[in-house]
């Protein structure tokens, strides 16, 4: 908890930033409205915002509304458990008291008052009704412009408290300004602070619910406050866009700052989401606490995850076993998981030992080449197909107050259908691109899998991208017979497809169609991924820096122009390739 001090501090900080704020005109600023949050905006790039985050904060609310929904569930069932326990305990008393009343009663018949124990005392208290479920307090660690957390106070029933943060004071003044633009609700339930997130969630534990954390780039400095700053079942929403180190581009980077290390394979977006869940356990398990993530998410330019933080000494013992490295093979697409840890049971004992290893020998199997090694990685499940469920339907429920529905309604379909407990995926065109051969339909390699007596499902990370419990060599034995049956050309005899298609199947795949073969969503034809609404859909630059012509691919022409007219630059003009492409598509091939 924050002393007094603190407290009178903050508000001195309060009353002096609002002494000088100038009166305010309208004319300065645009009023962006989203959901039903209104933010002013000034011209100048003085305070982050970006329009393409409209998906993350919609898919935010829609857990948030899931995630109070279970609490009062859980709470309920706590609730329900407790009166069962004492009502337990009060017919053991009354049966108690009744043998002494029998054994000491006196011979008319009447008995002694006794007199109150401090053990009858106790079970007594477990007779009063618990207090209510406080509502959950929410902490926006780097809030910016505070649209997020306004949008959550106006938008979330029941939720309590909305605390933001900034240690940018131009960004807490536009916070402050955003609160008092959007009303009485939003004045009452969100608060904006100047102040480091990382020391303020370190002088706060376990006093949040939920936890948001959104910065412009990696989270992992916050990582480890942030998970002391939740309370016990609490919610923690962490958003990574440092996508070019999570995907391989610089590896000793993201090792650094996430403690695993990459692989540029074409799963390297979902090895991306489990490489974050690696490192937020990694946190948590240094102060006791471990993580059940409820829903994992790729999409635009960014990772997304939504994990709950509960406190075990003994439940985090699991983590091991939770966390594998990867073997992927640089001739081909095989890939391999070597867990960390595992388990023996004797009798009601359970022994925490090293994983086996290898899982593969020195040189692949399919093609003789040698193997990448990546992770640790997050192996185990990364949604919990009940939220997952439960927030698809809330969200197709209020429809209408999602500005972005289409969009997380497509995820949140893709992700309810894919295989909960098998890690990464495969990509059909890649295994047909190292065969060099012309590709199956998804509908028959899915159906060749399922007649193998194997699972199979899509991914939402990739359009292309294949979820299978089968292993790589019936994977390889499947696409054998498809060449069979398909030749290709003859080619050299040191490549991977080559030394893959030597070999003969020991399966014979059977590619009639199986009636799993298609999802429920494609059968009925449900859209699960969508394109860009519009063109320079993605990251914007940071606050603070000055835009300038060089940014025309990010932010598009009439952003870029509109910027510098202001400040009397010269037009700049679209590249020529990107005009006659956005001119005719078809001129380019």
């Amino acid at each position: 908890m924050g002393s007094v001090e603190e407290t009178r501090t903050g508000e001195e900080e309060k009353q002096q930033m609002n002494k000088a704020q100038p009166p305010l005109d309208l004319n300065d600023f645009a009023i962006i409205k989203e959901g039903e949050a209104e933010i002013l905006m000034h011209a100048k790039n003085e305070v982050f915002y970006n329009k393409t985050q409209v998906n993350n904060r919609d898919l935010s609310i829609a857990v948030l509304r899931a995630f109070i929904t279970k609490r009062k569930q859980e709470h309920e069932a706590q609730l329900c458990k407790r009166s069962k326990k004492s009502s337990k305990v009060s017919e053991n008393h009354a049966s108690e008291s009744e043998t002494s009343i029998k054994l000491n009663g006196s011979s008319n018949g009447e008995s002694e008052p006794s007199e109150k124990t401090p053990d009858t005392e106790s079970k007594t208290e477990l007779d009063k009704p618990q207090s209510e479920l406080k509502p959950p307090r929410v902490l926006e660690a780097l809030s910016a412009s505070g649209l997020r957390a306004i949008r959550y106070a106006r938008e979330i029933e029941g939720i309590g408290q909305v605390v933001a943060l900034d240690n940018d004071k131009a960004s807490v003044e536009a916070c402050r300004r955003n609160i008092k633009f959007n009303g009485s609700v939003a004045s009452a339930k969100v608060e904006s602070n100047l102040a480091d997130a990382r020391v303020y969630m370190l002088t706060h534990p376990k006093e949040f619910d939920v936890v948001d954390l959104d910065p412009y780039g990696s989270p992992s400095v916050f990582l480890d406050s942030a998970v002391q700053s939740i309370s016990d079942g609490g919610l923690l929403m962490c958003t990574a866009t440092d996508m070019a180190v999570l995907c391989g581009g610089n590896g000793e980077v993201c090792y650094s700052k996430y403690g695993s290390y990459p692989l540029r394979g074409k799963y390297c977006h979902e090895m991306a989401l489990r490489i974050v869940l690696a490192c937020i356990e990694s946190h948590a398990n240094r102060y006791k606490r471990y993580i059940v993530p409820v829903l994992s998410v790729q999409m635009d330019f960014y990772v997304r995850v939504f994990v709950r933080v509960y406190t075990s000494a003994s439940a985090m013992k699991n983590t091991p076993l939770k966390l594998s490295y990867v073997y992927q093979c640089v001739g081909c697409d095989s890939f391999h998981l070597q867990p960390l840890g595992r388990t023996v049971s004797k009798n009601t004992s359970v022994r925490y030992l090293p994983g086996f290893g290898p899982v593969v020998p020195q040189e692949c199997s399919d093609c003789g080449k040698k193997y990448n090694m990546g992770g640790p990685i997050w192996s185990a499940p990364i949604h919990d197909q009940d939220w997952v469920t439960s927030i698809l339907t809330e969200v197709k429920a209020m429809k209408n107050r999602y500005p972005a529905f289409d969009k997380i309604s497509a995820v949140l379909t893709t992700i309810s259908e894919e295989l909960p407990d098998v890690p990464l995926f495969l990509s059909l065109h890649n295994l047909c691109g190292t065969l060099k051969c012309t590709s199956p339909s998804a509908v028959i390699f899915r159906s060749a899998v399922i007649n193998a007596g194997y699972r199979i499902s899509g991914t939402h990370v990739n359009p292309l991208g294949l979820k299978s419990d089968a292993p790589m060599d019936v994977i390889w034995d499947i696409m054998r017979c498809w060449v069979k049956n398909h030749p290709v050309k003859a080619q050299s005899p040191d490549q991977s497809g080559s030394v893959i298609l030597a070999k003969e199947p020991v399966l014979q795949a059977n590619f009639a169609r199986a009636v799993a073969s298609l999802s429920k969503a494609q059968a009925k034809k449900v859209a699960r991924f969508l394109p860009n609404p519009e063109r320079h859909w993605g990251p914007k630059l940071r606050a603070g820096r000055t835009i300038t012509s060089k940014h025309v691919s990010l932010l598009g022409v009439d952003a870029v122009n509109g910027h510098l007219n202001n400040d009397e630059h010269e037009e700049v003009e679209e590249p020529e390739a990107k005009r006659i492409k956005t001119e005719d598509p078809t001129s380019i091939s």
